[in-house]
């Protein structure tokens, strides 16, 4: 998919009530959005669906009105997921007067982070970066609206307690991760777990890209562990679901972090995938509202920012969750402390976001001058063979110990 450079959008919630018309969206300054995107390299695999969901939302919200009248510009780059690109692109970006970044990517967030706080610009991080940063006294200018990896991680340690009926003191979980900074992300947490609930905890790193997994597999099959969650990404996961089989090791035990989509199960095999888990932040297919209108409003005519496909996709809901609740605080800023938009009223107005879903994109968010994750809500969802189906619902377990290693994390953070 060819990505555009700049695109115009508005915010959803706006869209849908809007009384502006479109002339005046196009006549007022615009609200500038900084998307530095992995579009050639590691993550083409789900930055383009979140592009996608971007270009969408976009146009459907542009044609409705504007955020209180102000069309919004994305301007997309590609930083190839390395950190130094992506400090460049920042610092072009910065310097053509934007300030609200969004960069979908662990090490490239990691590597910003400190320059956004140092220069008080907004850092959108929902769903990747540092666990720590949802704390708000520490990290004021980074919001990672939705949960982080260390509440998911946290979160699939309550599923299984619950389905091991409660008592996690004799249990043995594994933990297989990509070994870079976005699989070791929740081996913190999940160290800090283990020591309150007593359980075993076996951890099994693998090499990039993950398609050796061999010896990890083979140590799963001698250490026996209930249940494995997995940070692995794409092609990781069907490498897995092969030496699953091969080690005789259940599938339904295999609980992936959210990065597992439509695509992941169709190379695994519709019914080979039957029973596998996955925590996801985000409503997947496509009869959530957003996605229904995008479907029929567009791509029934032809008119989709790119293949239908990818809208099928869990990752094309995940851009729209990102994107509507940027854009939903861009228009707090203007409701509430008018025009133009500064850092300072973004940062207040993320800060007042309020029981917000997206309309049924994802678990309702409030986001606080403490939490700027907006409380870390999670489900588990089993593929049957043809659709995810929920089995929990959304929630965020162990609150209290996440909070603990947050604080005792961000302590120690200098800008620096």
């Amino acid at each position: 998919m060819k990505v555009k450079q700049h695109i115009k959008a508005v915010v959803l919630a706006t869209a849908l009530a809007a009384s502006a018309t479109v002339a005046s969206a196009q006549d007022k300054e615009p609200i500038r959005f900084g998307l530095c995107f992995d579009l050639s390299k590691s993550y083409t695999f789900i930055s383009p669906q979140v592009a996608q969901a971007a270009q969408d939302l976009a146009m459907y919200t542009n044609e409705n009105g504007g955020i209180e009248g102000h069309p919004v510009e994305v301007i997309i780059r590609d930083h190839g997921n390395e950190p130094q690109r992506g400090v460049e692109c920042y610092e072009q970006l910065k310097r053509e007067g934007v300030f609200l970044f969004n960069f979908l990517s662990t090490p490239v967030t990691n590597a910003v982070l400190p320059r956004a706080m140092k220069d008080g610009n907004v850092l959108m991080q929902s769903f990747v970066g540092r666990g720590d940063a949802v704390d708000g006294e520490v990290f004021e200018w980074v919001f990672p609206v939705g949960p982080t990896y260390w509440q998911q991680a946290a979160n699939d340690v309550a599923f299984i307690k619950g389905q091991m009926g409660g008592d996690l003191s004799k249990a043995k979980i594994g933990f297989i991760y990509l070994d870079y900074p976005f699989g070791q992300e929740p081996i913190e947490i999940l160290k800090t777990l283990s020591e309150k609930e007593g359980f075993e905890l076996e951890l099994y790193p693998v090499p990039l890209p993950g398609s050796d997994q061999a010896g990890a597999w083979s140590k799963i099959r001698r250490d026996k562990p209930d249940y494995v969650i997995s940070w692995l990404l794409a092609g990781g996961h069907v490498v897995a679901s092969k030496e699953m089989r091969r080690n005789r090791f259940p599938i339904d035990r295999y609980l992936s972090v959210n990065w597992l989509n439509e695509v992941d199960i169709a190379n695994i095999g519709a019914q080979e995938a039957k029973g596998i888990l996955r925590g996801t932040n985000v409503a997947g297919g496509q009869e959530v509202p957003i996605v229904k209108t995008m479907l029929d409003t567009y791509y029934a005519n032809g008119k989709g920012s790119g293949p239908e496909s990818l809208v099928r996709d869990v990752y094309y809901n995940t851009g729209m969750a990102i994107y509507s609740a940027g854009f939903e605080a861009a228009r707090i800023a203007i409701t509430e402390n008018g025009w133009p938009i500064t850092p300072e009223s973004m940062k207040n107005a993320y800060e007042s976001i309020e029981d917000f879903d997206g309309n049924g994109i994802m678990a309702p968010v409030t986001v606080t001058d403490k939490d700027h994750g907006g409380g870390g809500k999670t489900r588990v969802e089993q593929w049957n063979g043809e659709t995810w189906v929920p089995l929990t619902d959304w929630s965020a377990d162990y609150l209290d110990v996440v909070w603990d290693v947050i604080k005792h994390s961000s302590a120690t953070f200098t800008v620096e």
